[in-house]
């Protein structure tokens, strides 16, 4: 019942990770302009997501416009689109295929080596998704920061993290946890055995201590006396064990 309950508790987690992912690969929130210096234009901000630019004017209206090159981006934005697909994908197969490992469902029954298995698996897949997440949330991050302190960008070419690469990191930390409580749970599970058994402390059991041994007093059964037979001459005397005389006990006794 532990095990189910924490295969329940990493699925959630899962599912909690794969919408912040998918989330974070949509929004343009990546970059914003930084107000510093004599940056007094606080109207108007700019956004740099994987997709598009877009522009808020006075938190009124948004408007977007998709890149029109792929190749003309910087190969941080290049690698993060990639990987960012990379984990959605790999997050949502893991998240099928935990489905289908669960105790609570009855996809594969009488066999549970084989749901530790699956399971085992859809946490691999959901820890891979989480580096997915983690690689390019936080390259974007580290190149964000270094050309904030570059003395030799003006002040209107700064930027600022934005909330998606906040939302990418919880999401990252929602499929770490949840990828291994899949794994942990059951490769616990995978070192004992299959059939758990319960002792009660409370229980009619009573141990005896062990008696010595006592000599036994040694019984003879008697033995059946071997019957004589007569015969004419006197000096001869034929012993049969047996109860019954043989015909050739009787003809000498003739």
């Amino acid at each position: 019942m532990a095990n189910s309950a924490l295969e329940l508790v990493g699925l959630i987690l899962t599912l909690i990770g794969l919408i912040g992912a998918a989330a974070s690969t949509g929004m343009p929130m990546w970059r914003v302009t930084a107000f510093i210096g004599e940056n007094i234009i606080v109207f108007e901000t700019r956004y740099e997501g994987l997709w598009m630019n877009c522009y808020r004017q006075a938190n009124i209206r948004m408007q977007c416009k998709v890149y029109d090159s792929l190749l003309a981006l910087t190969p941080d934005l290049q690698a993060a689109r990639g990987l960012m697909c990379c984990a959605v994908a790999l997050g949502g197969l893991g998240l099928l295929i935990s489905l289908m490992g669960l105790q609570c469902t009855s996809c594969i029954e009488n066999n549970d080596r084989a749901k530790r298995l699956v399971l085992i698996t859809a946490g691999s897949m959901v820890i891979m998704s989480c580096i997915c997440v983690l690689i390019p949330v936080s390259w974007t991050g580290h190149v964000i920061i270094r050309d904030f302190y570059n003395p030799l960008l003006i002040d209107a070419q700064r930027r600022e993290l934005g909330e998606a690469l906040y939302i990418g990191w919880v999401a990252a930390a929602f499929l770490f946890v949840g990828g291994c409580m899949f794994i942990c749970c059951n490769l616990q599970s995978e070192g004992k055995g299959s059939e758990r058994y319960v002792y009660s402390r409370n229980s009619d059991y009573m141990a005896y201590p062990p008696q010595p041994l006592q000599p036994q007093q040694l019984v003879l059964l008697p033995q059946p006396q071997p019957q004589q037979v007569m015969s004419r001459h006197p000096s001869i005397n034929y012993n049969y064990p047996s109860r019954y005389p043989s015909v050739r006990s009787g003809v000498a006794y003739l």
